[in-house]
């Protein structure tokens, strides 16, 4: 054996001999750099073991704590994804998706308003799980406006369980309306729960279907431009399109602004814009013409009128329950070529109510609104009715024809007629009185009123020869306001009661007198009739009066006295009896007195409602004191409270 291999087996051997060994102390040596080798002794007990240096155990930790996490995270998803494919292969068949769940509406899409229209709905169930307690909901408009949220009917039928893979069909009638051409939105819902779960779910869809024919067809015929303060007049026609008939139909006419109805034919049922026509056949017709008037619009505005007509509604007679169909038609207002405003006592509107006693003055506003000139102007003012007198006609520069009850003016009696230059405006002026309300040779008379129609019309020269006729009108209504005559006197030897105490009156002792209210009326009925008044502190109400039927009521904290007499019919206290109360008063004067003439009950007032005339009378009485004027067997002296 060579020498070196015989040197490197004894020194394993004594290597191993040093490791088993009992005896053989472990040094350790560390080497911390390549210059300054130095020596760390290990320890020998478990028990003190010596801290390693903070460097490498942050970062052996920092090594394992990282790992740590990822293991962890990675542990995480993969049970995640564990659960999910388990879930997924036992119970995702069982899930129930909205887009597995198909609506088909099958029908025409086009229908008569007021006619059946059938539809089947088919309900497919394309899930694997049933759909529980399930809903069919048909939502669809009732009358012809679609926009209205309230005016929806509602369908509701329960269909109960739709198994998976199933298919469900179910049959609708309906009844649409609207207008020709619109379209009618129908909405159909199905409502359903599904199993483990007490939500509820929704599928929907929308429906659309044209309306071919409207079950009731309106039409009106009226002028498309009229001016301001001019008469209009709609024709409007309704007349049953259905198949079959319909019951409790009305029509309603919303007028615009500034439209002031006068009469139509036939009369309203209720209002002045609602017309009950009853039940239809069908093919049956109705005419309804409406008069009116433009007042207080101005050049350039849209008046709109519109036409509704439907079935009675259930809790309203004067509404439409569901309207069957409605039309508009716009009315422009423009300016007039020429025109003639007509003003009663300086007021220009379209009626006006003015007592028998006061004068009427008439003025008519011309103008020339074209760029032209415009000549030959005329303008003639035609007076009819039963309340004016002929004989007080006064027409300034104006020409009154007796046999047409018509005042002109003309070139012949207004020279500057002959020529208005464009933008020109003027007047005209005439007047009258109106007649007594009652005579002994003519008697009463009914619904005293005056109308005046002014016509106006010129000639507008044109290209070459030609010439353009000009004309224009206005009109107006003067109502006589009926003459309502209200007396009040003091009585102590006549009247109803007998009267007690000095007259004269003496100081501290009372004396009562008999107050008498009376009224009269001439042509009008009178409502709402109401007399007040007051006693003064002096005086208080002896609590009876005469006749017992009336409604007298006296108000002790007040001293006011009020009698409530309501209607007062025409021809009261000059055809017929006339209308009053008495009631007693007790006068104690005081010293201070002594030498006066007290009131025993102030002013009165009369108000009411003229119905014809469509204004409030108010009539004021002066108080009355203790000379009583209007008891015949008065003494003069007895007016006087002595000592």
């Amino acid at each position: 054996m060579p020498p070196d291999d015989k040197n490197k087996l004894n020194k394993l051997e004594e290597l191993i001999g040093k490791l088993f060994s009992r005896n053989y102390e472990t040094r350790t040596r560390y080497h911390d750099g390549f210059s300054h080798p130095s020596q760390k002794d290990v320890l020998d007990s478990w028990k003190t073991k010596e801290k390693p240096e903070s460097g490498r155990e942050e970062k052996f930790f920092m090594k394992t704590s990282r790992f740590k996490k990822f293991f962890i995270f990675s542990v995480g998803f993969f049970v995640l994804t564990l659960g999910y494919a388990a879930y997924f292969f036992f119970a995702g068949s069982n899930t129930v998706s909205n887009d597995n769940i198909d609506i088909s509406i099958f029908g025409n899409n086009f229908t008569a308003g007021g006619e059946d229209l059938s539809l089947i709905i088919g309900i497919t169930n394309k899930n694997n799980s049933p759909l529980d307690l399930v809903d069919l909901v048909v939502e669809y408009p009732k009358g012809s406006d679609a926009d209205s949220s309230s005016n929806t009917e509602r369908l509701r039928e329960s269909l109960g369980t739709i198994p998976a893979g199933a298919v469900r069909n179910e049959n609708l009638r309906l009844v649409l309306f609207g207008e020709q051409g619109s379209v009618r939105p129908i909405k159909v819902s199905l409502e359903y729960r599904v199993a483990g779960s007490n939500a509820i779910f929704v599928k929907e869809k929308l429906y659309e279907v044209n309306i071919n024919s409207a079950p009731i067809n309106l039409s009106v015929d009226a002028p498309s431009v009229i001016s301001p303060n001019q008469d209009i007049t709609l024709n409007v026609k309704v007349m049953l399109n259905a198949t079959r008939p319909a019951t409790k139909i009305l029509v309603k006419l919303d007028y615009p602004v500034g439209f002031a109805f006068v009469k139509s034919v036939p009369a309203p049922s209720f209002g002045n814009n609602v017309w009950d026509l009853g039940d239809l056949a069908p093919g049956a017709e109705h005419d309804i013409s409406i008069s009116g008037k433009m007042i207080d619009v101005f050049d350039g505005e849209e008046k709109t009128f519109k036409i509704s007509s439907g079935s009675q509604s259930d809790t309203d007679k004067s509404a439409i329950g569901v309207v069957y169909n409605s039309i508009k038609n716009i009315v422009l207002i423009e300016k007039p070529f020429i025109e003639a405003n007509l003003f009663v006592n300086g007021v220009y509107q379209r009626e006006y109510a003015v007592d028998a006693k006061t004068p009427v003055n008439v003025e008519i506003r011309y103008a020339n609104n074209l760029d032209t000139k415009v000549n030959d102007l005329e303008i003639k003012a035609k007076i009819s009715g039963n309340a004016w007198n002929r004989k007080t006609i006064n027409a300034q520069q104006g020409f009154y024809d007796s046999a047409e009850d018509a005042v002109v003016w003309d070139k012949n009696s207004k020279s500057q007629f002959q020529e208005i230059n464009p933008g020109d405006s003027g007047s005209v002026s005439f007047s009258f009185s109106s007649l007594s309300l009652y005579s002994a040779a003519g008697g009463m008379l009914t619904s005293p009123s005056i109308d005046i129609k002014v016509d106006i019309s010129g000639k507008q020269a044109v290209e070459g020869f030609a010439v353009n006729e000009l004309e224009n009108s206005s009109s107006a209504t003067i109502k006589i306001i009926s003459d309502v005559g209200f007396s009040a006197k003091g009585l102590y030897y006549s009247g109803p009661f007998t009267n007690t105490g000095p007259i004269p009156p003496k100081a501290e002792q009372a004396t009562t007198y008999t107050i008498v209210w009376t009224l009269s009326n001439t042509a009008n009925s009178i409502s709402k009739a109401r007399i007040n008044s007051t006693l003064p502190p002096w005086v208080t109400f002896v609590g009876t009066f005469s006749p017992a039927n009336e409604n007298l009521i006296y108000n002790s904290s007040t001293k006011e006295v009020v009698w409530d007499a309501d209607r007062i019919p025409k021809g009261t206290g000059i055809s017929g009896p006339a209308r009053s109360v008495a009631f007693q008063v007790s006068f104690n004067p005081s010293l201070s007195q002594i030498g006066s003439t007290p009131t025993v009950i102030n002013d009165a007032i009369l108000t009411g409602h003229d119905d014809f005339a469509n204004v409030d009378i108010r009539i004021n009485k002066p108080g009355l004191n203790i000379r009583l004027d209007s008891d015949p067997t008065f003494p003069h002296s007895g007016g006087v409270v002595v000592e």
